[in-house]
């Protein structure tokens, strides 16, 4: 019980992204629907991806932040120093549970961490593919914040997208160029 009463502060950690109405989004609301884009997007997840784990990672894969914060991927902040914080919180918050339970679970937030599985690479591809779905939806939402070019949505999204889902980043790719051209 202790887990799930301090997973509860998730819903207070905003992101730079919106949602419909423009206000920004917490990192609950993202990982819930990052799940559902992993329920409803799994067809276009390469073989052999197992979507109960993706759904899994996907909902843990933001708990850390409930420590570390929210970096916006277009932000400036130091690389190292966070992945030291989310490190950290990892240990912390998986360290409530009962230990059989949080080591399953530290090990599937490791394996998303570490974007070496088709596993973890779909569902990090999905982890960068909803923001862009969000910020065409919302009139740019953070790419106006941040003045995003295409090139750099390419850089720091579209190759995970691409390497786990390629079919989406070929989907989003136009769109977003056509976009971000116009700003």
């Amino acid at each position: 019980m202790a887990f799930l009463q301090e997973i509860d502060k998730l819903k207070s950690v905003s992101r730079a992204t919106r949602v419909h109405g423009g206000r920004q989004e917490n990192s609950a609301e993202h990982s819930w629907h990052l799940a559902m884009y992993a329920l409803i997007l799994s067809e276009h997840a390469p073989e052999n991806v197992n979507r109960d784990r993706v759904i899994k990672m996907l909902l843990l894969h933001d708990l850390v932040e409930i420590d570390a914060g929210d970096a916006p991927i277009f932000g400036d902040y130091d690389a190292a120093a966070l992945a030291a914080q989310e490190q950290a919180a990892a240990t912390r918050l998986f360290g409530l549970l009962p230990s059989e339970q949080g080591e399953a679970l530290r090990r599937l937030w490791d394996e998303f961490e570490a974007n070496e599985t088709a596993d973890a690479r779909f569902a990090k591809s999905l982890d960068r593919f909803q923001p862009p779905n969000q910020n065409l939806a919302t009139g740019g939402g953070s790419w106006v914040e941040y003045n995003v070019s295409f090139a750099q949505l390419h850089e720091k999204v579209g190759r995970k997208i691409a390497a786990g889902a390629p079919k989406l980043w070929d989907w989003i790719a136009p769109k977003a160029k056509a976009f971000l051209d116009k700003l």
